[in-house]
C-alpha cells in the first residue's frame, strides 16, 4: 500500500496550471485524501506561490481566490482527510545533516527528513511512501536515501496507476 507525500513544487500543480498539473489532478481523483501528506510549511509555500503568481499576473484575482479556496478545503481544513505534518524541533535537528550530505536547502531537508521518518513507520506496516516533487535536487536526494519518488512534470502516469492499484 502506498502513501503520497508532496513537496510544494508538486502540490502547487493542483492549484495553479503548470507542467504536471494533469498528473496531480489524476492522483487527487484516484487516491483518497487520507493517503496524502505534506508538511504544514509546504502548504504555506503553496499559498505563497499562489500569491506570487497573482502578483506577477500569471493568475487572475479570481483564479487566486479559487486556488486558495481549494487549497484551504482540500489540504488546510481541519475537516480534510489530507494530513499536514507539523515541524517539531526534533525534525529540524534531524534534517540538518541532509543539508550538507545532499546540498539541500533547509525546507527540502525538512521535507526529506519528514518523508524518511514516515517511510520508516510505514515500512513497519509493509507500506511505502512515494515522495511527489518536481524539485530535481530533492528527488535525487530522496532516491539516494532509498525513497520511491515521482516527478509529475516528467514521470509517466502509468507508474502512478500501478501504485494506485495497490491502495
Amino acid at each position: 500500500m502506498y502513501l503520497f507525500y508532496f513537496d510544494a513544487s508538486a502540490l502547487v500543480k493542483r492549484y495553479t496550471p503548470e507542467a504536471g498539473s494533469n498528473t496531480i489532478h489524476f492522483l487527487f481523483e484516484n487516491v483518497p485524501l487520507s493517503r496524502m501528506r505534506c508538511l504544514l510549511l509546504g502548504a504555506l509555500e503553496v499559498l505563497w506561490i499562489c500569491v506570487r503568481k497573482r502578483n506577477d499576473n500569471r493568475i487572475t484575482n479570481d483564479q487566486f481566490a479559487q486556488s486558495t479556496g481549494y487549497l484551504n478545503l482540500e489540504v488546510m481544513s481541519v475537516n480534510s482527510d489530507f494530513k499536514t505534518i507539523p515541524i517539531p524541533d526534533s525534525l529540524i535537528l534531524n534534517s540538518m545533516a541532509l543539508i550538507d550530505t545532499h546540498s539541500l536547502n533547509s525546507v527540502d531537508a525538512l521535507v526529506l527528513q519528514s518523508a524518511l521518518d514516515i517511510d520508516t513507520e510505514l515500512n513497519n506496516n509493509e507500506e511505502r511512501l512515494v515522495l511527489v516533487a518536481s524539485d530535481r535536487r530533492l528527488l535525487r536526494a530522496a532516491n539516494a536515501e532509498g525513497l520511491l519518488v515521482f516527478n509529475p512534470a516528467t514521470d509517466s502516469q502509468q507508474q502512478l496507476t500501478e501504485w494506485i492499484k495497490n491502495i
